[in-house]
C-alpha cells in the first residue's frame, strides 16, 4: 500500500509540458542565432568540439531530477503492517433530492447548496460509520455505495447538482427503496436520512418508509425549505439567472415545504423529522437521534504501519543533478576518437 503525506506538491509535475516547451522554444532561437553567423556546416568546423546532442541529454536528466524531487518533496509512505481494525458503527444512506425545486432561495444560498454543506459537515462528524449517498429527481441513482473514505465522500458530494439526473419529478419513495436494496447483508444497525422539500409527485414514500422500517432499517426526514415557500430560479448553461419558473398560465411557480409528508415519511419509517431553515439545518438534531441507534463491532483490516521512502527518491535526484554537471557541453577527446555524437572518424 502506497500513500503520499504531502499529495498536493504532486501537482508541480504538471510544470514538466512546462520545461518542454521553454526547452523546444531555446532550441528554436539558438539554431536561428547560429544560422545568423553563417552556414552550419562552416560552423561545424570553427567549433569542431561543440555537442548538439549533450544539451538534450542534460535537459533529460534534469527533468528526470526533477521529478524525482517533486516524489520526495510529497514523502511517499509504504505500508508495512496489515491488521485487522475493530470499529463500531451504522451503515448510513442519505438520500438527497436534487430536483429543480432545490434551488429555491427561501434558504441561503439555496436549499440544495444548504444541504450539501450540511451533508458536509455531518461527514467530518462520522466517527467509523460507513456512509452511502442516493441522489433523486424523476429516478433515484445511487452516487456513492457504502464506504468509510469520507473524503471520496465528500468530493462525490462536491460533483452533485441539478443537472447529474436526466429527468425532473420527485421520487422520494424509488430513491428509500434503492438505498435499502443498497445495504449489503451484514448485521450492521441501519439508517436512511432523506434530505428534500417533500413535494412527491412520483410515488408513495410513506409505503417505502414503512417496508424499510420493517427490515429494520430506520428512515429519518429533514425539510429542506420554509412553509410560505418560494420561486424556482432558472438559469442558462453558464450559471446566469433567466428569471423563475412559470406555469402554463404564466404565473410563477412557487414550491413549498411539504411538511406533512416528511412526518408521515419519518413515522413510518420509525425516525423522526427536523425542519431546516436559515439558523440551522437540522441535521445536528438527526444526528444525535442516529447516535443513539445501537452501534455494531465492525472488522476490517487496514494498513497501520507506514515507512516513509522520501529519502531514495531525494537521493536520486540529487545524484541526476550531480551526473548533470559532470556532462560538458563540449566533445572530449575520447569522444573525438569515438566519434558517438559525430560521424566516425
Amino acid at each position: 500500500m502506497i500513500r503520499f503525506a504531502h499529495i498536493e506538491y504532486l501537482y508541480l509535475l504538471l510544470l514538466i509540458p512546462v520545461f518542454i516547451g521553454l526547452y523546444l522554444a531555446w532550441n528554436v532561437w539558438r539554431r536561428k542565432a547560429l544560422k545568423r553567423f553563417g552556414e552550419v556546416k562552416t560552423i561545424q568546423v570553427l567549433m569542431p568540439r561543440y555537442s548538439g546532442t549533450k544539451p538534450l541529454l542534460k535537459f533529460i536528466i534534469m527533468l528526470i531530477a526533477f521529478i524525482f524531487f517533486v516524489v520526495g518533496v510529497s514523502d511517499p509512505q509504504v505500508g508495512s503492517r496489515l491488521e485487522k481494525v475493530k470499529r463500531e458503527g451504522i451503515d448510513l444512506y442519505l438520500v438527497l433530492d436534487v430536483s429543480n425545486s432545490m434551488l429555491a432561495e427561501d434558504i441561503r444560498p439555496n436549499r440544495l447548496d444548504r444541504a450539501k454543506m450540511a451533508i458536509a459537515n455531518l461527514v467530518d462528524r462520522l466517527q467509523g460509520d460507513r456512509i452511502g449517498i442516493v441522489v433523486f429527481a424523476g429516478h433515484a441513482y445511487k452516487q456513492l455505495p457504502l464506504t468509510t473514505d469520507y473524503s471520496a465522500a465528500k468530493l462525490f458530494l462536491s460533483a452533485v447538482d441539478t443537472k447529474i439526473v436526466p429527468s425532473q419529478g420527485t421520487a422520494i419513495g424509488e430513491a428509500i427503496n434503492m438505498a435499502v436494496s443498497s445495504f449489503d447483508d451484514s448485521q450492521h444497525n441501519k439508517a436512511i436520512v432523506v434530505i428534500t422539500d417533500g413535494e412527491n409527485h412520483e410515488d408513495d414514500a410513506v409505503e417505502a418508509a414503512k417496508v424499510a422500517d420493517e427490515k429494520g432499517i430506520k428512515v429519518f426526514t429533514i425539510g429542506m425549505g420554509l412553509p410560505e415557500g418560494a420561486p424556482i430560479p432558472l438559469y442558462d448553461r453558464n450559471g446566469n439567472k433567466l428569471g423563475f419558473k412559470k406555469d402554463r398560465q404564466g404565473k410563477t411557480v412557487i414550491t413549498k415545504l411539504n411538511e406533512d409528508m416528511m412526518r408521515r415519511i419519518a413515522a413510518a419509517g420509525g425516525g423522526s423529522y427536523v425542519r431546516a431553515n436559515n439558523a440551522t439545518t437540522g441535521l445536528s438534531k438527526v444526528l444525535d437521534d442516529i447516535n443513539k441507534i445501537q452501534k455494531q463491532e465492525i472488522e476490517t483490516r487496514q494498513f497501520t504501519d507506514y515507512e516513509d521512502r522520501f529519502q531514495v527518491f531525494l537521493a536520486l535526484a540529487l545524484i541526476l543533478l550531480l551526473v548533470e554537471l559532470l556532462i560538458a557541453n563540449r566533445r572530449g577527446k575520447l569522444a573525438d576518437k569515438l566519434d558517438f555524437f559525430g560521424k566516425e572518424k
